[in-house]
């Protein structure tokens, strides 16, 4: 039964200035993510006073309130208490203040992906259960077991443009049913078998890759990648977009007694028609653009693979500070679906660990009861789950040299990533299940437990060296 959070809702409501000042709100893993009117309304110091709350943070154009792993709870508990409407967005039109394009960037990405995070991470897991346990019985693959699990596993991830036509109807503010209608169609079995038959044609532009089409449309080719657009992300987020501003263009002449069903009609098929013939081949190009890019960076002769993976695992933690992260997020997805493996996402997988073992070392030095009690639990969701901001916001960032010793700890577990080449083949859970995402998911493939064992190895060593350095330094009278 869930705790509750009545109070703490009630607090956090009047602190942030009240329902009045609220232009939006969405939660992710840990956090309450406000939209403010005027954040100088807000009382920072009182609400992280609250009990419950670990940290606050103003980010991106965004109000962030830490609450940790219980924050679903909470959240749900504040709609009911505050009056707001689910969804992120309270039912007002005041326009919101200027943002900086990087703000604009961060809010749009992390708001798509934050609500599909939960249940992507679930099939991420399963997907991982499922190629673990063919390694050690393949005769699994051919059981109708794992044909129905592995649609738990693989049907987010292959209709994937069908759950984030709906979060990007929330961000662009259109109709969630006609952006739905745009994700389907992308997904619809008649064009994705289209790259299953005969090329008609193809331009091989070098480093942006090569460009074939399967069909015409009155004679425009329509360019596809091999794969169809299941499992895409950037071609649905620029439909919709582009669907959205045709329905706010159309809603502002289009007589009342047509709006309803003309206004999807003209959305979806302009959005779905210049989405075959334009909108997805420049996607496709900018989806080669920037895997080619980062394949270039790791693919460097002798040092590329080692300075990209040492990077990416030593500054992770500071780009989830400001929620950065998500801008490399959709590149290891892109590089998943395009290349089968990513070596991005590869790079940052010791970085709870390391943050977990930094903790670990403070908790046996520092008999304190109340630092403890904050400590512990978010120990355990970094190690296990890999949900960093509670260490992050309530201990290490605030003592500073913690979070800089979890940094070096991840860099390092980023090295030996470099070194051995491991990548992951699904984009799988946090923490040690995460570990699953380095398991091949052919069951075909001969590479075995190689990799999965070189990121344990890497996980390991990230802890172990994070954990000395703060053990032998820390001194909890000067915390």
């Amino acid at each position: 039964m869930a705790k509750d959070y009545t109070q703490l809702c009630q607090d956090i409501l009047v602190n942030v200035g009240g329902k009045e000042n609220i232009n939006g709100l969405t939660h992710c893993i840990t956090r309450l993510r406000f939209k403010l009117k005027d954040d100088t309304k807000a009382n920072t110091e009182v609400i992280e006073k609250l009990p419950g709350v670990i940290k606050v943070m103003n980010a991106n154009g965004q109000y962030h309130v830490v609450v940790g792993n219980k924050v679903e709870d909470v959240y749900e508990q504040f709609i009911k208490v505050s009056g707001v409407a689910a969804g992120g967005a309270v039912e007002v039109d005041e326009a919101e203040g200027p943002k900086t394009p990087a703000a604009i960037a961060i809010d749009l990405i992390s708001g798509i992906f934050a609500p599909i995070l939960g249940p992507f991470s679930a099939a991420g897991i399963m997907k991982g259960i499922l190629a673990c346990i063919t390694q050690f019985y393949p005769e699994f693959a051919n059981d109708g077991a794992y044909t129905v699990l592995y649609t738990i596993a693989d049907g987010l991830f292959y209709f994937l443009p069908v759950m984030l036509a709906i979060t990007a109807a929330r961000k662009f503010k259109m109709n969630e049913f006609t952006a739905l209608g745009i994700g389907v169609a992308l997904v619809y079995p008649t064009m994705v078998a289209l790259t299953g038959g005969e090329i008609l044609g193809s331009v091989d532009l070098g480093f942006f890759g090569t460009f074939s089409w399967y069909a015409t449309f009155l004679g425009i080719p329509i360019i596809m990648p091999a794969s169809g657009y299941t499992s895409s992300v950037i071609p649905v987020l620029l439909m919709v977009w582009f669907g959205s501003v045709i329905e706010h263009w159309t809603k502002k002449w289009m007589p009342n007694s047509v709006k309803m069903f003309f206004t999807p009609l003209l959305v979806m098929t302009l959005s779905v028609v210049l989405g075959y013939l334009i909108i997805g081949p420049v996607a496709t190009l900018i989806t080669n653009i920037l895997s080619s890019i980062f394949q270039l960076i790791f693919g460097l002769p002798v040092v590329g693979s080692i300075v990209g993976s040492v990077v990416v695992g030593a500054f992770w933690m500071c780009l989830v500070i400001f929620g950065f992260h998500w801008s490399l997020v959709p590149i290891g997805i892109v590089n998943l679906t395009t290349l089968g493996h990513d070596f991005i996402l590869a790079s940052m997988i010791g970085h709870s660990f390391a943050l977990g073992a930094a903790l670990f070392a403070m908790y046996l030095k520092n008999k304190d009861e109340n630092f403890r009690e904050i400590c512990l639990p978010a120990m355990i969701s970094a190690f296990f789950f890999g949900v960093t901001e509670p260490a992050i916001y309530g201990i290490a960032l605030p003592q500073k040299k913690p979070f800089v010793i979890a940094c070096i700890g991840s860099a390092v577990g980023g090295l030996i990533i470099g070194l051995t080449g491991a990548t992951v083949f699904i984009s799988g859970g946090l923490g040690i299940f995460n570990l699953l995402s380095f398991l091949p998911t052919d069951p075909a493939s001969t590479i075995g437990f190689s990799m999965m064992i070189s990121a344990i190895v890497a996980c390991a060593v990230s802890a172990v060296v994070a954990f000395a350095i703060e053990f032998a330094t820390y001194k909890p009278e000067q915390a």
